[in-house]
């Protein structure tokens, strides 16, 4: 394998411009970082990892920890994510290392070990929770982290973050029943520990406020995200003295066991009952009817959580990014 004094003699300039060419092209004149470029193609030449990384600083390698989903079951939208995230990575040269840990302090010597042996010079978060203690520990390692998703129920964030406004999503999705001519919209979502979802059910609760329908009596807190609980929770909005005529989930998940629910009782989708989720799922597309949902721009998620990884070096202080989702209008919702 050529070395960087090997690139140096062929392309006839000084070590360091072989350095600038990979680090800092735009310290080269175009002529010249075209023939370094050149030599480094023609000798096949590769960087060492390593070596560039601790001596610059650089985030090369990132690593993610993969969830773990209550069962065992797999995330409908997080094969999209990785793919997504592996891409964005890509794209400016890095790659993606996949591993899994415990959650919260139990898991923090996987971190450390990654780190320690060089196998990462950065990570990107998910399932941030109140006190995580990642985040404290990355911060006093010196060590490049970004997550996907808030920190609930903390004064400020502990790091820079990327998340989807959820609340602003769910709004969105009531507003959307209520064009249809629906009056009394239910709401399916995740217990009150969760700040998830007491972000999503602000945002359905402030729509109907706004829009002077009842909320009272109208939010089942599912025990957790599953089709089974998706159709419990529709069945005690569809049994209660005034049954609602629309619901907005706060899962395709927990919309999808409405939508069996509802089939279940003989009762129309989208015309007897209008229905909406949130992630817009591989599934929601292929059910009868199409779930009309909200959908996470994943692309756009994982480009700015890189984008904010390899620029740490350059930014002060947390930088959140919140992104907005896009309803999907699907024959789930049909107007009523």
């Amino acid at each position: 394998m050529a070395t960087l004094k090997q690139v140096a003699a062929h392309a006839d300039v000084s070590v360091q411009t072989v350095s600038n060419a990979l680090n800092a092209p735009h310290r080269l004149r175009p002529d010249t970082l075209e023939r370094v470029t050149r030599s480094i193609e023609l000798l096949n030449y590769r960087p060492n990892r390593n070596a560039r990384s601790l001596r610059t600083s650089a985030v090369e390698l990132i690593g993610y920890c993969v969830p773990s989903w209550h069962g065992g079951q797999a995330h409908l939208v997080m094969d999209q994510f990785l793919h997504a995230l592996c891409a964005a990575a890509e794209t400016t040269g890095r790659h993606i290392l996949l591993f899994t840990a415990p959650a919260g302090a139990d898991g923090m010597s996987v971190y450390d070990d990654l780190h320690a042996r060089r196998l990462v010079d950065g990570f990107v978060l998910s399932q941030t929770e109140t006190h995580d203690p990642r985040h404290g520990w990355l911060k006093d390692q010196r060590i490049p982290f970004v997550s996907f998703g808030r920190v609930w129920k903390e004064s400020t964030q502990p790091g820079p973050y990327v998340d989807v406004d959820g609340a602003s999503g769910c709004a969105m999705a009531t507003r959307h029943l209520y064009d249809g001519g629906r009056r009394r919209i239910g709401f399916l979502g995740w217990p009150r520990t969760s700040g998830l979802a007491e972000d999503r059910l602000a945002g359905w609760r402030d729509a109907c406020v706004e829009l002077g329908l009842p909320v009272d009596g109208l939010a089942v807190h599912c025990v957790e995200d599953t089709f089974d609980e998706g159709a419990r929770g529709a069945a005690l909005l569809l049994d209660a003295s005034e049954p609602v005529d629309a619901i907005v989930a706060l899962s395709d998940v927990l919309a999808l066991g409405a939508l069996r629910e509802l089939n279940r009782r003989g009762l129309v989708t989208g015309s007897d009952v209008a229905l909406t989720g949130f992630d817009d799922s591989p599934l929601a597309s292929v059910v009868s009817p199409a779930l009309t949902t909200l959908r996470q721009p994943i692309d756009l998620i994982a480009n700015e959580l890189i984008d904010i990884l390899t620029s740490t070096a350059d930014v002060e202080g947390p930088t959140e990014r919140l992104l907005q989702p896009e309803l999907i209008v699907r024959g789930s919702s049909a107007p009523g």
